[in-house]
């Protein structure tokens, strides 16, 4: 059976996307802790360390680190890296930065506690509506 949960946050960047879900408890920062050139968490310490960031739904508190990070996303998505969508409980300048410049769907001011990893998600940044699908 699938169920859904739908979240309410604040619109950031406009833009309707559906993917799996990769969640972290801990910020990200995009400068020195994503490889530009795979994607890929490089941050030893970090509870996604080893993940390709390329095509989920990016759900994390905030970010962290130096406003180069808003460019390093912006690489990322021109080199088909970046995640579909980014969630944050609450929105960092860098990586609203990075997601307006990036045309990354993106919404902040959501309860990132109640999504887990491999849950369907479906962004709707223009709304800031998040429906969670479970089950599928």
């Amino acid at each position: 059976m699938i169920s859904a949960l739908t979240l309410k946050g604040r619109p950031i960047v406009p833009g309707k996307v559906r993917g799996t879900a990769l969640v972290s408890t801990k910020p990200i920062s995009f400068l020195g802790g994503i490889d530009v050139n795979t994607g890929t968490i490089i941050e030893r310490d970090h509870d996604l360390y080893g993940k390709s960031i390329k095509d989920v739904i990016l759900c994390f508190p905030h970010g962290r680190g130096s406003t180069v990070g808003s460019f390093v996303l912006y690489r990322l998505a021109k080199s088909g890296l970046a995640p579909k969508a980014i969630i944050n409980s609450i929105a960092d300048p860098v990586v609203v930065v990075g997601a307006i410049i990036a045309n990354i769907p993106m919404v902040d001011k959501i309860n990132i506690e109640m999504i887990t990893n491999g849950d369907v998600i479906e962004v709707e940044g223009e709304e800031g509506i998040v429906r969670v699908f479970r089950g599928e």
